[in-house]
């Protein structure tokens, strides 16, 4: 899938990362990264070495965390993508 939220168990900036996406009808995967190592490393690489959650991806391009999710939504850029 090409949209992608890299996320945690009980992380509320991953739950309102996804209340966004969910509003704005976008379909995503979310992959929990909390036991694999290979799945933080996946999300290291492809974020530039980001260790928060969220790390989102729309159409594969890295949007970043729930703050930067939120600003695009804001600005209308979330649409663009």
């Amino acid at each position: 899938m090409n949209n992608v939220m890299y996320t945690k168990p009980y992380c509320p900036y991953c739950v309102k990362a996804a209340g966004i996406l969910d509003r704005n009808n976008i379909q995503y995967e979310l992959v929990d990264i909390s036991e694999d190592p290979a799945l933080v490393q996946e999300m290291l690489d492809r974020s530039g070495g980001r260790k928060t959650v969220p790390q989102i991806f729309i159409n594969n391009t890295h949007v970043g965390g729930c703050d930067d999710l939120e600003a695009l939504y804001l600005s209308g850029g979330l649409d663009k993508l």
